[in-house]
């Protein structure tokens, strides 16, 4: 490397021989980059595969910590893992979503393309050169939460990236947390509603915070392990106790999208989960009250000593009872219990005298300010248990814990909810964007992304066709409404806003249906009016048309009455579709009000309305179909605001998850 010449003391510098010295030092950053790049690539050689597989890391810890409390037979198994480990990282395998591809990788390239980077964050000025240097750091380190972070943030933007980063040199930072969910479904390996992709959403955005987090499961019969990475039944067994003995269970581990997962299959003569369905059998207390309990006897046997233990809905509520009664003591006095409540309108009561088979007391349980179920005195509500015994409860948004404070929505249970409203909390789950993303959704004629629009033109003109409407004038605005489990109240609107009699042109396709057969016989029968809005009804719930109708529709009706997630209105804005849904008052919702002189322009992103009455509803919609005709400019904006919106797991859903655990950890 050449310096360049220096000007002699006195003279005068021109133009063209600044820019030749700002031409000479480009040279030589490259230079020294080219330099850097070589230099790692020669450390590379030398050293193992770390990146995306710190999860993995953590189970064997976690294993060997069991070991250490006498289990030899886990110990080996530790040691065969750590070996077969070490064989896939030297045979260049590497874990791919949910399944481990042989596709040789080079490992070398992930930390190149990260120094590079850091480079060019440099050049534009986003940050200094001190943190720079910091963050070189972390790559000669090979830091395996900056592998994390970079291959997670690079394709969202530079500013994700960088707060990601820099996140990881901050010295006040908090100590990563030990989480175990104990709950009846993780994506893909059980879905049957939200409650699987939720886990496995949630656990991976802790994860990728740096977090250890395990997930236990009952290992069902109908289970696919083909997308588990190194499933393994281990030699030694636990017995775990029930209905006044003790007995084998049997055992599983394996790694899925990084996250340690152990699964239970009991040796019990009722074969409580060796059947062909999840849930629907007459002795699901039994069932998932056992599962409870074992889940807890296998962390004990384990030596786990985790910081917070997540369980959800009615069928691990009982871990929350039990462990304060009978596990606390145990060497678990310092975790703490958080309850998700995803959906009240499915509860399990039974009579009291069956809390015994899981080791619990009848009689000191069945009590109005304990597990007594607040409408039938007699029996007993797993679901309140876990209300009462959790240290926090959480439900998957903040207008749905709005609901259960109220008579009308509280599912029963509003009163108990009042008497703990200070430790119950509505936290909006964050978006599913491997399966949600206009720019890469496989259902999609053509996709599109908010730099390049044209493909949403395309799926509208391809829905038009599909469903045989009349008019394909693409100018005509779309109004859509998906529903997978309507209720009364929604089908009640839609009926009306079908046969709206209306001067704003516009066409309107629904496509869902209900889980309820009465009212899928009701939504089967309903004739719309064809003389103000042209009308198509799909009647069944088809993934692929779902996903077309978002993405082909100007205006999404989001009918989020029976929808606690409040899904449908971040999938809208994903998909640069304007929604129109509804918000609780004094509650910051996820859609800010077009007409919300309270905010600023660039957060407005739809259209609200507050009753479940259908002129509330359709007048939301009439302001909506107002501004797309007569505003066309303010009408882009709404759309680029909603898309540029990031409801990801990894932001504001993760974070507040974290902040709940720690709120709890000094209780």
């Amino acid at each position: 490397m050449v310096p360049s010449p220096r000007p002699e003391k006195g003279s005068v510098v021109g133009a063209d021989d600044l820019m030749k010295l700002f031409n000479d030092a480009q040279q030589n950053m490259l230079y020294l980059s080219k330099q850097r790049v070589t230099a790692m690539e020669n450390l590379d050689k030398v050293e193992r595969e770390k990146t995306l597989l710190l999860a993995r890391v953590a189970q064997l810890e976690a294993e060997n910590e069991a070991s250490s409390a006498g289990c030899e037979v886990l110990q080996k198994k530790l040691k065969s893992i750590e070996d077969e480990l070490q064989m896939q990282v030297q045979g260049g395998d590497w874990a791919v979503g949910d399944k481990v591809s042989k596709k040789k990788m080079d490992p070398a390239s992930l930390w190149s393309e990260l120094n590079l980077t850091i480079d060019s964050l440099v050049l534009k000025g986003k940050i200094d050169v001190g943190q720079a240097t910091l963050l070189r750091g972390l790559v000669l380190n090979r830091d395996a939460r900056a592998a994390e972070v970079f291959s997670t943030l690079r394709s969202i933007g530079d500013n994700e990236l960088i707060g990601g980063l820099l996140a990881l040199l901050d010295p006040n930072r908090r100590h990563s947390l030990h989480i175990v969910h104990i709950c009846t479904e993780m994506a893909p390996l059980t879905e049957l509603g939200t409650l699987g992709n939720f886990v496995t959403c949630l656990s991976r955005a802790l994860r990728r915070k740096g977090n250890l987090v395990e997930v236990i499961l009952p290992k069902y019969a109908s289970m696919d392990l083909s997308c588990v990475c190194n499933p393994i039944q281990l030699e030694a067994n636990f017995r775990s106790y029930f209905d006044g003995t003790w007995h084998n269970n049997k055992i599983w581990t394996g790694i899925l999208y990084g996250v340690a997962i152990t699964l239970i299959d009991p040796s019990h003569s009722k074969k409580f989960f060796s059947r062909q369905h999840v849930y629907d059998y007459e002795d699901d207390f039994e069932r998932f009250t056992y599962f409870s309990r074992a889940a807890l006897d296998y962390i004990i046997k384990a030596a786990k000593r985790p910081d917070i233990l997540h369980i959800h809905n009615w069928q691990t509520a009982a871990v929350a009872p039990l462990f304060w009664d009978n596990f606390a003591s145990q060497g678990l006095g310092q975790t703490r219990i958080l309850f998700t409540c995803h959906d009240l309108s499915s509860q399990y009561l039974h009579e009291p005298h069956k809390l015994a088979l899981c080791g619990l007391n009848p009689g000191q349980l069945h009590r109005i300010d304990r597990l007594q179920d607040n409408s039938e005195p007699r029996l007993v509500n797993l679901v309140k248990g876990g209300i009462v015994y959790s240290n926090k409860v959480t439900t998957v948004s903040p207008t749905y814990a709005h609901d259960l404070l109220t008579k009308e929505l509280g599912q029963g249970l509003e009163s108990t909810f009042q008497i703990h409203k200070n430790k119950f909390v509505g936290i909006l789950n964050g978006l599913d964007e491997s399966k949600w993303d206009p720019q890469k959704d496989r259902y999609l004629p053509c996709t599109y992304g908010i730099e390049d629009f044209s493909g949403k033109r395309k799926c509208k003109e391809e829905l038009l066709k599909r469903l045989g409407f009349s008019s394909l004038n693409l100018s005509i605005p779309l109004v859509g409404c998906i529903a997978a489990d309507l209720s009364d109240s929604e089908l009640n609107i839609l009926e009306d806003i079908l046969n709206l009699k209306s001067s704003q042109q516009a066409q309107f396709v629904f496509a869902g249906g209900s889980k309820n057969p009465r009212i899928q016989t009701l939504l089967e029968t309903i004739e719309p009016s064809q003389k103000d809005m042209k009308s198509q009804l799909v009647t069944n719930y088809d993934e692929a048309l779902i996903h077309l109708v978002v993405a082909a529709s100007d205006i999404l009706i989001c009918l989020t009455f029976s929808e606690p997630t409040y899904q449908t209105p971040l999938i809208a804005m994903k998909y640069g579709t304007i929604p129109v849904a509804r918000s609780v008052y004094g509650l910051s919702g996820c859609v800010i009000d077009a007409e919300d002189q309270s905010s600023r322009m660039s957060e407005r992103t739809g259209y609200t309305f507050v009753s479940q009455k259908v002129l509330d509803v359709t007048a939301a919609l009439s302001r909506a179909l107002d501004k797309m005709e007569k505003d066309p400019v303010g009408w882009k904006y709404l759309i680029a605001n909603g898309m540029r919106t990031n409801f990801s797991w990894d932001t504001g859903c993760v974070e507040s998850y974290l902040e709940a655990y720690r709120s709890i950890q000094a209780l």
